[in-house]
């Protein structure tokens, strides 16, 4: 990008988190278009204006600064901005090859995929996105249905990647390669190697670069998950009900206010600790406890600006070893989790 092309970029960035914050998708699309007709590429007003435009509202969220709402209104706009972008721009013809882009099931973030999607577009491919929670057997068959020289899947959250993995095999068995991106594959896509990704790249600069570089995409062998064979993982999906009662019992045992929750707190209690034991099952698949280490961090950087002390996460973590003392892997996840805890200062004191 040239200086010229960032400078008016940069001259509208406040403009631009502005819409969002307002929720303004006209005023969005027309600063994303005015720039494009005054000569800023495509593929640039995605990366260098929309991309981190989204991530300081992810922020505003974590900070909790933004509701939920707000987010999702933002993010709508967002995905407006880059399909204006679509709209306008013209597809290199001949295409390279074909590419199906889509999130998995249970994964919700689509902005990441869509402008990936975008950009692979604009770099000569042949490009369909199938949005947000496809499910397995549904992809499958539209793969088998339209055909497609390479599947491209987003993971933003780790917790997604058990599902990932059974949509991976489940590509590899229909012999169409796999390139996969997203937080959620972990420093370095070190995640995506483990559970046999063909192809990882960390942007969507990577993918594109990278596919132009690996044309026609390789079909790579299958992974070895031997750790599995434990049924530490079977065990931890099986028990999610009795854990989380557990949990509950605990903390109302240390917290009798909690009897009196209303029901939508409670609710959202509950809704945490599940996500928290289903990170910790992620973790034990793919055999690595940052899995469930770096969530705890997150969460706790969630919860100290909505007034709930991270320290409590301690307190969660440790009752968990008692139902779960059989599984020696999974305790060494445990462990963990504490250390990365007692690191960060958020230790649980009964005092």
């Amino acid at each position: 990008m040239t200086a010229e092309r960032s400078d008016a970029i940069e001259s509208v960035r406040t403009a631009f988190d502005d819409t969002l914050a307002r929720a303004d998708e006209t005023a969005a699309v027309a600063l994303v278009l005015d720039l494009l007709a005054r000569g800023v590429s495509a593929e640039d007003l995605l990366l260098d204006l929309i991309a981190p435009a989204q991530a300081a509202v992810g922020e505003r969220w974590v900070t909790n600064e933004w509701s939920v709402a707000q987010e999702h209104a933002a993010t709508h706009v967002s995905n407006r901005a880059v399909s204006a972008l679509a709209a306008a721009t013209v597809v290199p013809d001949p295409p390279l090859g074909s590419v199906v882009v889509a999130c998995p099931d249970g994964e919700w973030h689509t902005l990441p995929a869509h402008i990936v999607a975008e950009v692979l577009r604009l770099r000569g491919f042949a490009v369909r996105f199938l949005g947000a929670g496809v499910p397995t057997a549904h992809l499958i068959s539209y793969l088998h249905q339209n055909g497609s020289d390479l599947i491209a899947l987003s993971c933003m959250l780790a917790v997604r990647l058990p599902r990932m993995y059974r949509t991976i095999e489940a590509c590899r068995l229909a012999r169409v390669p796999v390139l996969v991106g997203g937080a959620g594959f972990g420093p370095d896509g070190i995640w995506a190697r483990a559970l046999g990704a063909d192809l990882y790249a960390r942007t969507a600069v990577d993918a594109a670069d990278l596919l132009g570089e690996q044309w026609p995409p390789p079909l790579t062998g299958a992974p070895a998950l031997d750790h599995l064979a434990d049924g530490e993982y079977a065990q931890l999906v099986s028990r999610r009900g009795d854990l989380l009662r557990h949990l509950v019992d605990h903390l109302r045992r240390c917290f009798p206010s909690m009897r009196r929750c209303a029901d939508d707190r409670y609710e959202a209690a509950v809704e945490d600790l599940g996500f928290l034991v289903d990170f910790l099952a992620a973790g034990v698949f793919v055999d690595d406890p940052r899995v469930f280490t770096d969530f705890l961090v997150f969460l706790a950087d969630v919860l100290a600006p909505r007034g709930i002390p991270p320290a409590g996460l301690d307190l969660v973590v440790r009752a968990l070893c008692e139902p779960l003392s059989d599984l020696p892997r999974t305790l060494t996840h445990l462990a963990a989790g504490q250390g990365r805890l007692e690191r960060a200062g958020h230790t649980w004191t009964d005092a």
